[in-house]
């Protein structure tokens, strides 16, 4: 059965086009806000969206996204909100992927099985889990994927030919190509350093690529879609969120934060379709 994730991908090659995905974090600054945000996503033209499960020791993460995590978790924000707001997307939203990007403690604490049913119900494409290695796979990745959700690797810069095969083997939906060394939002990405890490992921798997951790302007992003299947752009939007919480309201929607990404997210896509 082909999914939401595969039609994106799919649609984007017969436009001959890459593919757009954003990231925010659940309940960043808040839950309202942040329903409003998917929406205005969607409005805006991405492909597709991860969205982040708050933690509060997000070691992948730069500055910007701790922060963004560390706010929803103060306004209230936990697991079963974050698969709430999921699946009231989902009811909005019928076609766009969404997947949940994050570290396994949540998850652990949780319950496996118990997330995997709630995620599925709640109409989630697939899974992002930052620190659970192929090693793990039987942990999450396998129940997951026989579950019917897909399970997105991470590929780094110094992910070699020998790590390769391990990485990719129980890999689905697409690979996520980190590319930059470190955490997320504090070095932009090289061009040429993509190009040559598309090719050498392309020579072991036809799922497809995207790049993302140091993508922050549409020509960046355009830039990145060109040479793979795809951009990602996360610390960017989480910064014109942290950077507009001083009108932030009592209760309700923060309608300049989502205006303000709205425009960012459009001119991301506008650059990609370009």
């Amino acid at each position: 059965m082909t999914g939401r994730i595969e039609t994106v991908f799919a649609n984007a090659k017969k436009a001959n086009r890459g593919t757009l995905g954003v990231f925010i974090t659940a309940g960043d600054p808040d839950a309202a806000t942040t329903s409003a945000l998917l929406d205005s996503l969607v409005e805006a033209g991405v492909d597709f969206i991860e969205l982040g499960m708050p933690f509060s020791d997000p070691m992948a993460d730069g500055p910007a996204i701790q922060a963004a995590s560390l706010r929803a978790l103060r306004g209230g924000m936990t697991l079963t909100g974050t698969l709430q707001i999921a699946a009231a997307f989902r009811q909005r939203h019928p076609d766009v992927p969404l997947i949940l990007m994050g570290y396994y403690n949540p998850i652990y604490i949780y319950g496996n099985d118990r997330f995997i049913a709630d995620a599925l119900a709640a109409g989630v494409d697939g899974l992002i889990i930052v620190d659970l290695p192929p090693e793990e796979d039987s942990e999450l990745c396998l129940p997951a994927k026989q579950a019917g959700l897909k399970f997105i690797r991470l590929v780094t810069p110094t992910s070699d030919a020998n790590r390769l095969p391990a990485i990719l083997a129980e890999a689905s939906g697409f690979i996520y190509y980190v590319s930059v060394l470190g955490i997320t939002g504090t070095k932009s990405a090289a061009a040429n350093s993509i190009s040559d890490a598309y090719q050498r992921i392309r020579a072991q798997t036809d799922l497809p690529i995207v790049a993302g951790f140091g993508i922050r302007t549409p020509q960046q992003a355009a830039e990145a879609a060109d040479l793979t299947d795809g951009a990602v752009v996360g610390s960017a939007v989480v910064d014109i969120i942290a950077n507009n919480l001083s009108d932030q309201p009592a209760h309700g929607v923060n309608g300049d934060i989502v205006q303000k990404v709205a425009t960012f997210v459009g001119e991301l896509a506008t650059a990609i379709r370009k």
